[in-house]
């Protein structure tokens, strides 16, 4: 009668577990959607409770958002696919709607909440300062408040950015 358990291990090691490199991003917002590269990062997400530190900074640069031709096709996009986008809860992008002023989608007599590309591209610079630059959300605030073209600011960085990684593919080619 004395059944045999399975065995369980755990794994301590203090190596960090890397994502697959992104490939580039799809054309058309549809297949961001339901391609098998959100599927894989959006594990991360479907677990319960918050995020450890380390898993939100090695998934802050890997949001995919469509190119601007291709985002400003569509006049509104749902929280849903923002939220994949930003590989995050839509409870956060709900918060960061009520915490940031610059932040105003559209609701419908329903509730939904629906983004123009215009509060996305401000969801991008909300989530640069607070994941790839650690700011708090008071930090952010006063930013947002205090620095006058902060927009050009983050496209320079932006543009620099892609300038590097460039760089650093055509030094990996050599």
């Amino acid at each position: 009668m004395a059944k045999s358990l399975p065995q369980i291990s755990f794994d301590f090691s203090d190596e960090e577990k890397e994502l697959p490199p992104l490939e580039e991003p799809v054309t058309k917002p549809e297949e961001i959607i339901n391609s098998s590269e959100n599927k894989k990062h959006s594990e991360v997400i479907s677990k319960r409770g918050r995020l450890s530190l380390k898993e939100i900074e090695r998934t802050a640069d890997f949001i995919q958002i469509p190119k601007d031709e291709i985002l400003f096709q569509k006049q509104y996009y749902s929280i849903g696919q923002v939220a994949i986008w930003f590989h995050c809860n839509q409870s956060l992008i709900r918060y960061w709607e009520t915490e940031f002023d610059i932040l105003e989608p559209r609701k419908n007599r329903k509730g939904d909440r629906f983004f123009r590309p215009v509060d996305v591209k401000n969801l991008v610079l909300i989530h640069d300062l607070l994941r790839r630059r650690k700011l708090t959300i008071e930090g952010a605030k006063d930013y947002l408040k205090k620095s006058k073209k902060v927009s050009e600011k983050f496209a320079m960085i932006q543009s620099l950015e892609k300038v590097k990684s460039f760089l650093n593919e055509l030094k990996a080619s050599l």
